[in-house]
This record gives structure tokens, C-alpha cells and sequence, in this order.
């Protein structure tokens, strides 16, 4: 009977502290169980966004629209200092401004600058001036050319396909649901007014685009972005002969289009004077964001006899958007040797 107790009482003592351990390992599988349902809970619970109401309007900087400056980048780094200052120099919001950068194949100090540009810019001394976003993106195409070949005639088909896939890249990486307007800058434009955005955005147009001229010492006028223009009936009797995938290019008298460049047309009839464009170059081309997020893009293929910007002012077209030129708004470009 003493053994029989004595049994009896170290089976019940023994199964009351595995219980308790049990109880102890339960609840700290449950507290950590619980810790994981709550990251996952906050990393995947959806997010609803109302697009209708986004819209790029006349009166933008009044109704706090952002816009998305866009910059393929290469060996850029002389170009940088002014590209900032021209840019911080902007009379839209700083806090309705959004820059992006893609950069490719690219052996200088580009990335480093753009590195310690973009901390300066989201932390300002006044903070008035901090810009919403600042995003750097690398992909390499492994595409080299010669700097002294790049505006070789037989060169661009090749160079303008590798640049349509860098914007490409650029724009969806960047592109947010906030961005009501996209604007794609060359790095080496060199001047242009404090109020090009508000000015542009009330012509109030799906794509704007103003006259880019050749930045001369003795100020006198050159056409620089010969990318703008309008087809006329020569052009289009021409392009009926074409093989398809036959690449159009302006300013090069290897072949010459007929077209009407809006580099040569008059700049007399107003800053803010439109004439419908049929092809865009990107020195400084505004677009509403809608259209990309539509399907507009930047062809790395023949498309109509274009690829790239050309190709993206036809792509627009096509879909029913309208395509703009200010030729007597004029801002400069560097010459590129």
C-alpha cells in the first residue's frame, strides 16, 4: 500500500509539471505565432486606391498635382551640377516634385553625385525645399559607343532602341499612383525659365513639348532638337515606299524626310502658341501621366518608320492623345561633340 501511494503520488506530481511545461511551450508558440500573423497582416493586407479622381490639369500647382521628372543618365557627371541647379532653381512646389534617375553602362562618378545630391535634396536646411522623392536606379544594356559616334546617322536605329529601353525601364520603376504628370528632361539641357512646368501644364495638352535650340556663345539661332515636327504630304507619300522596318531620321542629309521641323517654324506668335506635332524629341517633353499609364511608351522597334521618342509621339497619336509644340518657347541645349 506504501508503495502503491508512493507511486501514485510521483505519477500525479510528474504529469502536473508536464502539463505546465506543455502549457508554457504552447503559449510561447502562440505568442510568437501571433508576432508573425501580425508582420504578415501589416506586409500583406491590401491598400485601396482611387484613380479617379487623378487628374493633370491647367491649374496643376493649385491643385497640388505631382509631377515625375525623368532622367536617363550615361557618363553624366559634368552635366549634373547644372541639371540640379536648374532644377532646384523651379518655381513648382518642391514638394510636388518627384525625380528619377536611371543609369546605364556608365563608368565616371554619376551614381556617387547622384548619391549625395539626392540626401541634400530630401534633407534641406529649410525644409520648405525638400523634394518628395528622389530615386536612383543602375541597368546596364552593355551597349558601348564611341562618344565621337554617337550622332553618326548609321548609328542611331541601334542607339535609339538602346534608349527607348532605358526609358522604358525608367518609367515603370518610377511611375507612382500620386504622379499626375511626367516630365523627361535631358540632363544636358542647360536653360530654361523658373516657370516651364506651371507654363507648359496650362497649355493643358496630353504631350507638350517647347523648342530647343542649340545654347551659342554669340546667341544666335540653331536648331538643336530636330525631333519635333510636323509630317506633310511629301513625307507621307514617301513613307509609302518604305520597307517597314526602315527607321526615319531627322537632320541628316544621308536621307532627307521632307518633314517640317518645328525648329523652323516661326517663334514670333507667342510663348504659349500650339501647333500639332506628329514626332517628339525628350529634351523636355511634358506628359500627362495617363498617357503612359495607358500604354504609351517608348518603341524599341520600328513603329511607323520610328522608334523611341518619335515612335512614342506616334504610339500616342494612334491611341487618340494629342501631341504639342510651343515653337516660340525656347529653352537651350549644350552641343555635344
Amino acid at each position: 500500500m506504501i508503495v502503491l501511494g508512493l507511486l501514485s503520488f510521483f505519477g500525479i506530481l510528474l504529469l502536473t509539471f508536464s502539463r505546465q511545461g506543455n502549457f508554457n511551450r504552447c503559449r510561447l508558440r502562440t505568442f510568437n505565432s501571433a508576432l508573425a500573423f501580425s508582420a504578415s497582416t501589416t506586409q500583406d493586407q491590401s491598400q485601396y486606391i482611387n484613380l479617379n479622381p487623378l487628374e493633370a490639369t491647367a491649374h496643376a500647382k493649385d491643385n497640388d498635382e505631382h509631377v515625375l521628372i525623368l532622367t536617363p543618365l550615361k557618363n553624366a557627371e559634368v552635366y549634373l551640377p547644372r541639371y540640379f541647379e536648374l532644377v532646384e532653381r523651379l518655381s513648382y512646389p518642391k514638394h510636388l516634385i518627384s525625380l528619377a534617375f536611371l543609369v546605364s553602362d556608365t563608368d565616371d562618378n554619376t551614381v556617387p553625385m547622384l548619391k549625395e545630391k539626392a540626401n541634400q535634396m530630401l534633407n534641406p536646411s529649410n525644409g520648405n525645399d525638400r523634394f518628395h522623392s528622389v530615386s536612383i536606379f543602375e541597368k546596364d544594356f552593355n551597349f558601348v559607343l564611341p562618344e565621337d559616334r554617337r550622332h553618326e546617322f548609321e548609328m542611331q536605329p541601334l542607339r535609339r532602341s538602346f534608349m527607348a529601353r532605358s526609358r522604358n525601364y525608367l518609367l515603370s520603376a518610377a511611375l507612382r499612383h500620386e504622379h499626375a504628370w511626367v516630365l523627361w528632361l535631358d540632363v544636358d539641357v542647360v536653360e530654361y525659365p523658373d516657370s516651364i512646368l506651371e507654363d507648359l501644364q496650362s497649355v493643358d495638352v496630353d504631350v507638350v513639348v517647347p523648342n530647343c535650340l542649340l545654347k551659342t556663345e554669340d546667341g544666335t539661332f540653331w536648331g538643336y532638337d530636330k525631333n519635333n515636327w510636323q509630317e506633310t504630304d511629301q513625307s507621307l507619300e514617301m513613307q509609302k515606299e518604305l520597307d517597314p522596318e526602315y527607321v526615319l531620321l531627322e537632320g541628316y542629309f544621308e536621307f532627307l524626310t521632307g518633314r517640317y521641323l518645328m525648329v523652323d517654324m516661326p517663334t514670333h506668335l507667342g510663348r504659349l502658341n500650339k501647333v500639332p506635332l506628329d514626332g517628339v524629341g525628350a529634351t523636355f517633353t511634358l506628359v500627362k501621366a495617363h498617357v503612359h499609364r495607358e500604354g504609351a511608351n517608348f518603341p524599341a522597334f520600328s513603329l511607323f518608320h520610328q522608334v523611341e521618342t518619335e515612335g512614342f509621339a506616334k504610339m500616342a497619336k494612334a491611341m487618340g492623345f494629342g501631341v504639342y509644340g510651343l515653337p516660340g518657347y525656347i529653352i537651350h541645349h549644350i552641343q555635344n561633340h
